[in-house]
């Protein structure tokens, strides 16, 4: 595409002050995971901007904006939306507005990566499918995690066969938080582990299996004041008696762990989903020769922040005009997994995915 220097009604084209090769970004809100981790992540890159946010409380819009130097503060999303100075959009808004957000971006022409999980179920997730059909423009969710290399180095040393037969992946995730008035423990706008931490086991074991499973089963323990799930446990039957069991909760002790279990080894990922920007990582491997890690090989990656690799993985994508590795039909998926969880805790049986 080529861009003059000035539009019809002779103002200056927004493009001709743009620095070249970059991605013009809005966020929508100063939600924690935007100020504390995608923002800056943005800023570092080095095909992306941070142009504009916007916020419905416009007092805490402008208090971030100064905070990050973003030149434009708007009091509400759907002014964000209509500036035609931004390509793409950042969602990290409560999960029962990604979906309708979403959606708004691609019809206002914007490309947009959205927070997990996609949407509240698969069905909304295919209308976001739909809208970025008709849009032309690029749609994904925010699983960070897939762009860490000690996922990437774990994916290649399962496809090595060095583990052998990977046939089962267990997986832990959680955290403690009672607040009442924290948006993960309220139902009504998408609270819950499963939605929040959940998703990610799901997510992390059809990476490594390179696969989806076909049923699924849940095991559901709710707050009794908030409703919220707590404490929920799963199994997940892949092709060729592969299988995923993960626990997730948000009021147990905090705890990650994931732990890829093959004939000839197994694979230990020791801060799989919350790794800190400034902090080494480590995966363990273990040809099992004793129980006490006789056999165990560390091997650690040097500091890295995966929201900075995430952002420039769909930044590069928009310039170049290429597929996304990960894209919306990929969280399609994912929903349709979550929402059999769901069926499976009404029906306390297997369910298809």
């Amino acid at each position: 595409m080529v861009w003059c220097d000035t539009e019809p009604d002779g103002s200056e084209n927004r493009e001709s002050k743009r620095v070249a090769g970059t991605v013009r970004w809005g966020v929508l809100s100063a939600a924690k995971i935007a100020r504390e981790q995608v923002i800056p992540a943005l800023q570092k890159g080095r095909f992306s901007e941070v142009a504009a946010i916007a916020s419905r409380d416009v007092g805490r819009g402008r208090q971030a904006a100064e905070s990050f130097s973003i030149p434009k503060a708007y009091g509400s999303y759907e002014d964000l939306l209509a500036d035609p100075d931004i390509d793409a959009i950042y969602n990290p808004l409560p999960n029962h507005l990604h979906a309708p957000l979403t959606i708004a971006a691609l019809e206002a022409g914007k490309h947009v990566l959205c927070e997990k999980p996609i949407a509240l179920n698969a069905g909304e997730a295919r209308d976001i499918e739909r809208a970025q059909t008709a849009s032309g423009r690029l749609v994904a969710e925010a699983f960070m995690v897939r762009h860490h290399p000690q996922w990437r180095r774990a994916r290649e040393i399962v496809q090595s066969g060095r583990l052998g037969d990977v046939r089962a992946i267990q997986t832990i995730f959680a955290y403690n938080n009672v607040d009442p008035n924290n948006i993960r423990n309220n139902p009504e706008i998408g609270g819950g582990g499963l939605y929040d931490i959940g998703c990610y086991a799901i997510a992390t074991a059809r990476f490594i299996f390179g696969t989806d499973p076909e049923r699924v089963i849940g095991l559901f323990e709710r707050d009794p004041a908030m409703g919220t799930d707590r404490l929920t446990s799963a199994l997940a039957a892949f092709p060729n008696g592969r299988q995923l069991a993960f626990t997730c909760s948000t009021q147990l002790a905090p705890n990650q762990r994931v732990q890829i279990n093959g004939t000839k080894g197994r694979l230990e990922i020791q801060v799989p989903f919350n790794a800190k920007r400034h902090d080494a990582t480590r995966i363990v491997f273990d040809d099992g020769r004793d129980h006490l890690g006789g056999g165990a090989e560390v091997e650690e990656f040097p500091p890295t922040d995966q929201y900075v690799l995430q952002g420039e993985a769909f930044s590069r994508a928009i310039l170049e005009g290429g597929r996304l590795e990960f894209p919306i039909a990929d969280a399609v998926v994912n929903m349709r997994i979550i929402d059999a969880l769901f069926r499976s805790d009404r029906s306390n049986a297997w369910e298809t995915v």
